[in-house]
């Protein structure tokens, strides 16, 4: 503006300048401004009761966010509130319908990223299609790396997930991954039950999850045994011998997710047949789907515990099968992502299972 238009503005305005007060020292090239930061929690459709009760634990409310479903399946999200510079935690689970709550996701991140957010970090505890970690056999994809390239390409800075299929899909991102787990809890679970009357004995539920297993029973001074089962087809198992040794004892099945609980069912058959006195089953994820709850209610199992990092209706849900919410640890991950503090502290180094 020229020195003639400024004039009409005032003497007063003439002399304002932008930025800090005149100073006998030559202009900076710079201005300094507050290194305040702020966190700020949004949720996707696929578990809004959970990410509820995450911000309660933070003491936050859960921000406001437009998702519509158009006629023809599209998505559209936007933000009702100013995000620009702010630590975004998007909370989306992978759970039923799959695809729809991942592009949910996709969008949201992107919308953030789109609105100037400093930092976007998606708070995934189910990661979706991560039992396709690798080629099995010809011609297949490797449909976890594929989402993991998704999520950075959408705009993520960082994910926080729990208790990953297989430990590879930490490898997939460039981006850094906090592995949650709700090992710790489980363990607490089955200590408050007092077994500890009968040998105790945590069976895991294959071979590739016998070093998970080992520091389960370690936590539960329990000794261990492993599942050994082939698989025929997609969604199918076969039970074919036990590792070790469970006659008398009370059994633990360790798994990271039940799906449609066949195997789970049959492997509890099998360690009663084996001779075991009582059988218990924990797994993070409940999937359950297709016949999942009637099998478990049909079946040997005294009790299923299980994780809310997937949604389950409780009018459907049979008395054998047990709840646990993981609001609470991830709760003060995401507090100890925010303020740059250890996350593992929250374990004491315990998350690091595989």
């Amino acid at each position: 503006m020229s020195d003639e238009a400024l004039s009409l503005l005032g003497p007063e305005l003439m002399n304002t300048r932008l930025g800090p007060p005149e100073t006998d020292d030559e202009p900076r090239t710079f201005h300094d401004r507050p290194t305040s930061r702020r966190l700020m929690l949004f949720s996707g459709r696929s578990n809004e009761d959970l990410a509820r009760r995450i911000a309660d634990r933070l003491g936050l409310q859960l921000g406001s966010v437009t998702r519509k479903t158009f006629s023809n399946g599209e998505l559209y999200v936007r933000y009702d509130e100013s995000i620009r510079g702010s630590d975004v935690f998007l909370i989306q689970s992978g759970s039923a319908p799959v695809n729809r709550n991942l592009m949910e996701l996709l969008i949201m991140v992107n919308a953030a990223q789109l609105a100037s957010a400093k930092r976007i970090t998606v708070v995934m505890p189910w990661y979706p299609y991560s039992r396709q970690d690798k080629k099995s056999a010809p011609r297949e994809p490797i449909s976890a790396r594929l989402v993991a390239d998704l999520i950075e390409t959408a705009g993520a800075d960082r994910l926080l997930t729990m208790d990953l299929h297989a430990g590879q899909v930490q490898g997939f991102f460039k981006i850094p991954v906090d592995h949650m787990t709700a090992l710790p809890q489980f363990a607490q679970y089955f200590r408050d039950l007092g077994l500890s009357v009968d040998p105790l004995v945590v069976v895991s539920a294959d071979a590739g999850r016998a070093k998970l297993a080992k520091k389960f029973a370690e936590m539960l001074d329990a000794n261990l045994a492993i599942l050994n089962k082939e698989r025929p087809a997609h969604n199918e198992a076969h039970v074919t011998s036990i590792i070790g040794d469970v006659d008398g004892c009370v059994a633990i099945i360790l798994d990271d997710l039940i799906d449609t609980a066949g195997t789970l069912c049959a492997g509890a058959q099998a360690i009663v047949d084996a001779g075991a006195k009582r059988v218990f089953a924990c797994a993070t994820h409940p999937v359950f789907s297709g016949p999942a709850l009637q099998r478990i209610e049909d079946s040997v199992l005294e009790r299923v515990v299980v994780c809310d990092t997937i949604p389950v209706d409780p009018v459907e849900t049979p008395a054998k099968v047990t709840v646990l919410s993981v609001d609470r640890i991830l709760a003060e991950t995401i507090d100890n992502v925010f303020r740059d503090d250890s996350v593992s502290a929250i374990f004491k180094g315990e998350n690091q299972l595989f």
